[in-house]
């Protein structure tokens, strides 16, 4: 007896997408709240709470952009399938538990795409892959961590002339105004990160004959903005610790720096409807920060093995799908 006769491939796909934000809520949580956290100028529990409730709100606030570009750019609409889609998700899924395991903040936009195109280039060939598209959404992935290490390198400047001389009652300051920036954090990440998902539901609903064009339902922003918001409630403790304190010790005009840093390019990436990746811009703005104070304040080793866990995302996670992809068509259809 085939899967199908318990629950539509449909419904599945839809389930299995709400998993992959939950656990990428779970995933970058650490990405909002490590620094706000570790510079001990927030109660982990206020911290996740007050970004969970921010996730919600955020693609009811700023649209969803994102969506349409993950729904549109990357694969030709003729490719996009129940079990293409399945699969995709799975790999991500995969990927994202081992980073996770092991404390590597890797980027779940790009496991969601290199599942995309391992999915397609199997059941299709490269053919349906539209290059155009990809190198959009690769470069607003690979440019995005560079202007994150950029303005946090800036910002941090700036910061260190404008309280020369001040008394450590600044810190007073910088710690109030963490929970400004993790806000502001927690806004740009929802209005990126949970419109991926709402991307991969409607391609889905597309594909099924539930939608005659692409267009993101009110229930799945409600639905993925609630998944995403759950997984950020829950923590990943894991790599809130790699990113809070493995780089360097962070105080509190670090953590207020580095999310004001991260905040400005995810957010305005999103309303560009570029899906950045916010684990290598909060990551890279860390990095910034730092480097700003001295070069050698900043752990570099930490940094390569994030890099080398960024470079093979994409190619690993294609690699998972071409070897999903049969299994999964036996599984939904059969």
């Amino acid at each position: 007896m085939g899967l199908r006769e318990f629950i539509s491939p449909t419904g599945l796909l839809i389930l299995v997408a709400l998993a992959f934000d939950f656990l990428n809520g779970f995933h970058d949580s650490a990405n909002i709240v490590a620094t706000i956290i570790s510079s001990r100028s927030m109660r982990p529990s206020k911290a996740l709470a007050m970004s969970a409730v921010a996730e919600f709100i955020a693609p009811f606030l700023f649209g969803v952009a994102v969506a349409t570009t993950i729904g549109h750019d990357i694969v030709d609409p003729r490719a996009i399938t129940i079990s293409v889609i399945f699969t995709a998700l799975l790999s991500a899924i995969i990927w994202n538990l081992i980073t996770w395991y092991f404390g590597i903040p890797s980027s779940s936009s790009h496991a969601l795409i290199g599942g995309i195109i391992g999915a397609v280039a199997i059941a299709y060939g490269v053919k349906l892959i539209q290059l155009k598209g990809l190198e959009k959404v690769i470069a607003a992935l690979f440019i995005s961590p560079i202007l994150g290490m950029i303005v946090g390198y800036v910002l941090m400047k700036v910061m260190l002339f404008m309280v020369r001389g001040a008394t450590p009652k600044v810190n007073i300051f910088f710690k109030r105004g963490q929970a400004l920036t993790t806000l502001s954090l927690a806004l740009s990440h929802g209005t990126n990160d949970a419109q991926k998902t709402m991307g991969i539901i409607t391609m889905g609903l597309v594909s099924a004959g539930y939608l005659d064009e692409f267009r993101v339902p009110v229930w799945v922003i409600a639905a993925c903005a609630a998944a995403i918001s759950l997984g950020i409630a829950a923590g990943g403790w894991r790599i809130i610790r790699t990113l809070g304190g493995k780089f360097y010790k962070i105080r509190p005009i670090h953590g207020f720096t580095a999310q004001a840093s991260s905040a400005v390019v995810i957010l305005g990436a999103a309303l560009l409807g570029g899906p950045v990746s916010t684990t290598h811009v909060v990551s890279s703005a860390i990095v910034g920060v730092g480097s700003a104070e001295r070069l050698s304040k900043v752990r570099w080793r930490v940094m390569q093995e994030i890099a080398l866990a960024w470079v093979l995302t994409i190619p690993a996670t294609a690699l998972m799908a071409c070897g999903l992809y049969p299994l999964v068509c036996r599984v939904l259809y059969t």
